[in-house]
């Protein structure tokens, strides 16, 4: 019983975790490449409340890659 409390029942918790790490890190690295940032701003996408700030300076900046086009 106490192994089902400590959430750990299933096995492979770490592994897990860094699996859900890469859906989140992977994609946001290009397409902050993409957007002419540095793709290192992409780890921080896994800090809550700061993720969801990241978002919107994304959506509503003006990316450094689109200032040369008209």
């Amino acid at each position: 019983m106490n192994e089902m409390m400590s959430g750990m029942s299933m096995g492979g918790g770490p592994l897990v975790m860094l699996v859900f790490l890469a859906l989140i890190v992977v994609p946001f690295w290009f397409i902050f490449k993409k957007a002419g940032y540095s793709p290192w701003f992409s780890l921080l996408m896994v800090v809550p409340l700061l993720n969801i700030l990241m978002l919107f300076f994304l959506a509503f900046s003006q990316w450094p890659a689109s200032r040369g086009r008209p």
